[in-house]
Order: structure tokens, then C-alpha cells, then sequence
């Protein structure tokens, strides 16, 4: 029996708590939605074909995990919205930690987040949704 058959119950509660915290991450500053989403169809894929083929054919979702599972890519518009988003983020955190080095620290790993992001390939002109 293969691994993934055996766990598919795993990947499929993988795939919808990814998928709830991605949708939580539309309305929540901080908390990130594109990894979640792509998180949640790369399980769905291993545990439930029909949420996979779901989000795929999704209108906002659907675009992005093509992009992603095709080229690797994300658009600029997406770049610049989680960078801008990182940006407010740090600023907060500035604000209201309670110590500088968490400040810090947690800026810092936005930072690197944010360049390895900023350097991400972009979808090729035909695969790019309209903005």
C-alpha cells in the first residue's frame, strides 16, 4: 500500500486547516495567505482530488497554484501586496513588542522572506490572471 493512500485522511485535514488559515489570512494582517493556499492544494492533491480540482478551477486561487506548480512563478501584484503587507507588519511590531531584539528578529525574517519572494520568477505574459 503506498504512503499516501495509507495517510490520505493526513493530507486531506492538511489540505482544509491550510486552506481555512489561508482564507483567515485574507482578513488577518500578519497572518500569510498564498503559502497556506498553496499549501492546502499541494495536500489536496495527495488527499482529495475533488478539493484539488476545486481550487484549481477557483478564480482568485485557481491562477496562483497554476502559476506556482507551472513556472515556480508569482506576479508582481502578489509581490508587491505581501511585501507592502510585511512592511505594515514590522511596523507594528516596532510599535508593540515588548522587547527591541523581538522587533528585530521578526523584521529580519520578513526581510529574508521578503527578497527571496521579490526574487521569485514572474508567470510567462499568457499565464498572467488580469489584473
Amino acid at each position: 500500500m503506498k504512503p499516501t493512500v495509507r495517510f490520505r485522511w493526513a493530507w486531506w485535514l492538511l489540505a482544509y486547516l491550510s486552506l481555512g488559515l489561508g482564507i483567515l489570512g485574507v482578513v488577518l494582517p500578519g497572518l500569510p495567505t498564498v503559502p497556506f493556499i498553496l499549501l492546502a492544494a499541494w495536500a489536496a492533491m495527495r488527499g482529495s482530488p475533488r478539493l484539488h480540482a476545486w481550487l484549481l478551477a477557483h478564480p482568485n486561487f485557481g491562477p496562483m497554484i497554476r502559476n506556482w506548480q507551472e513556472h515556480g512563478a508569482i506576479t508582481r501584484r502578489s509581490k508587491v501586496l505581501a511585501i507592502g503587507t510585511m512592511i505594515l507588519c514590522a511596523v507594528i511590531v516596532f510599535v508593540f513588542a515588548p522587547r527591541a531584539w523581538i522587533a528585530w528578529t521578526a523584521t529580519g525574517i520578513m526581510a529574508v522572506v521578503g527578497t527571496w519572494l521579490w526574487f521569485r520568477p514572474e508567470p510567462p505574459a499568457r499565464h498572467r490572471p488580469t489584473d
